[in-house]
């Protein structure tokens, strides 16, 4: 069993280090993960004709072999697809990420779009990730909120699914997002299939330009985050803030129904009639 680890924060990351060490119980581990920090990366590969990415050994305690790459965590997947990092790995272990990745912050996140790509070569993953302190915004978290963190809970968690999931690894590779609430293990109180939800537990609330002093035409944009947003019940959200491991199957991307098909079809065609006049 070869298993690939992977995050969004950065090959330094604390949970990368400990969830590979966790998930070295199960079969070989290779890490390789971005260089720098990529959330909010999705399943983007970068400019590759521009970013040119470089390759470079690590090394984490614990773990046998580890590289970065100079590139967002689907490029890292998509590298070990094509063999850069030896034989095939049979899973993609994703995480762990500081802040719940949960409603839409799911479309958004590094940790998820690894194993994305992961399932795109034929493989099965599991995207971990951990609610913080002050509920993170957009499934993203700082410095000051992981102070504290109970990794060791996140991992254990993922090591227990794995093993479940390699005992009877599907054929149609599957992608799972795990939600860990930041408690010790035993004051978990179960594990719940929940529903992706639309809005994470607390989202960026406004976006607006201001002025660079020095640079004109230039602005930054500020930003300030909402309260806790009351989640409905059965969402992935409320699973995790109710002290429960939230556990998603995403699905794939799938074709639109017939009668979307053919409203675009008439769309195009009228486009192309008033063109032809």
């Amino acid at each position: 069993m070869r298993i690939l680890v992977t995050n969004d924060d950065g090959i330094d990351s604390v949970g990368l280090h400990v969830l590979a060490r966790r998930m070295a119980l199960h079969g070989e581990v290779v890490v390789v993960a971005p260089n720098a920090e990529y959330s909010g990366a999705s399943a983007s590969l970068g400019a590759l004709h521009l970013i040119q990415p470089e390759v470079r050994h690590e090394t984490i305690s614990g773990v046998t072999q580890a590289w970065s790459v100079t590139g967002p965590p689907a490029l890292c997947v998509f590298f070990a697809r094509m063999g850069t990092f030896g034989s095939p790995f049979d899973l993609i272990v994703s995480g762990i990420n500081p802040g719940a990745n949960v409603g839409r912050a799911v479309y958004h996140s590094g940790t998820i779009g690894a194993a994305l790509t992961g399932r795109n070569g034929g493989v099965s993953g599991i995207a971990v990730s951990q609610a913080v302190t002050g509920l993170g915004v957009e499934g993203q978290a700082w410095d000051e909120m992981i102070v504290g963190q109970h990794w060791d809970t996140a991992a254990a968690v993922a090591s227990s699914f794995a093993e479940g999931l390699i005992a009877d690894m599907p054929s149609d590779p599957v992608v799972v997002n795990l939600n860990v609430p930041n408690v010790a293990v035993d004051e978990l109180r179960g594990w719940r299939h929940a529903d992706v939800g639309v809005d994470p537990p607390r989202r960026v609330s406004t976006a607006t330009l201001q002025p660079k002093i020095g640079y004109e035409g230039a602005y930054t944009v500020a930003m300030s985050w909402g309260d806790g947003l009351s989640l409905p019940s059965g969402s992935d959200g409320k699973t995790v803030e109710d002290g429960f491991v939230a556990v998603t199957y995403l699905s794939r991307l799938h074709h639109a129904p017939r009668q979307d098909i053919d409203a675009a079809e008439t769309a195009l065609s009228r486009l192309t009639s008033q063109r032809s006049h």
